[in-house]
């Protein structure tokens, strides 16, 4: 996926979950942040951010965070593109699903089962597919995790695609990881263990439990390698 006018910024503030403030050509602006997480571990102080710039003249803030410098690691933040390049990842093959042997013949975006309306489902001529996809962006020591809040609605997930599996359906969650090169990924019990007993349950019964990293410039991402998962 590629965004269009980036620019460099620096992060100063981030008074709410959807606002932060940033110093962009030695100006102040208002920023829109496209992820609702807490991120404090990326958003520090004077951090290096880059920044899309929207070309509408009637939005109330001028640009949009998309990504953020850690050290020498460029993550992508962007809460809305996890979805999307795993999309991508299906259609050019660079996601391959354990135990779908049967080209897709048909795959849309989001799809409603029970409670819940799940990222994706796709057919083969033989079998019927849900996955949930979900972003990380929480890092420490190239190891990542997740959640970095507690999330009900994703445990909920977690939940109805157990149901899903038992029903017959091939049921996966794929963790996109928004950013390269890390060792492995596994979930944040310290922040929500009901989500990683959850995880760890679903694996048991039949969900399959993905993670794939992504290259990440200041203007595109895509799905790279698939890394492993330690439950």
């Amino acid at each position: 996926m590629k965004y269009n006018n980036i620019v460099k910024g620096k992060f100063l503030e981030r008074p709410n979950r959807f606002i932060s403030y940033c110093e962009i050509d030695n100006n102040i602006e208002k920023v829109h942040v496209k992820n609702t997480g807490k991120c404090k571990e990326l958003l520090m102080p004077n951090s290096v951010v880059y920044l899309e710039e929207s070309g509408n003249p009637n939005r109330k803030t001028k640009y949009s965070l998309i990504s953020v410098q850690k050290n020498d690691r460029l993550i992508n933040m962007d809460s809305q593109v996890p979805n999307k390049v795993v999309y991508e990842g299906l259609k050019n093959n660079k996601i391959v699903l354990p135990e779908l042997d049967e080209e897709i013949i048909y795959i849309k975006s989001e799809k409603t089962y029970e409670n819940s309306r799940f990222d994706i489902y796709l057919e083969t001529e033989n079998k019927k597919v849900f996955i949930e996809v979900k972003g990380v962006t929480l890092e420490e020591n190239d190891i990542v995790m997740f959640p970095d809040a507690k999330t009900e609605r994703g445990v909920k997930h977690i939940n109805e695609l157990i149901k899903a599996s038992k029903d017959g359906y091939l049921s996966y969650i794929i963790f996109v990881v928004q950013m390269s090169d890390v060792k492995y990924f596994t979930p944040n019990d310290k922040m929500h263990k009901e989500l990683g007993d959850a995880l760890r349950i679903a694996k048991k019964n039949g969900v399959n439990i993905l993670a794939y990293d992504c290259n990440v410039t200041t203007d595109t991402i895509e799905i790279k390698d698939e890394v492993k998962v330690v439950l």
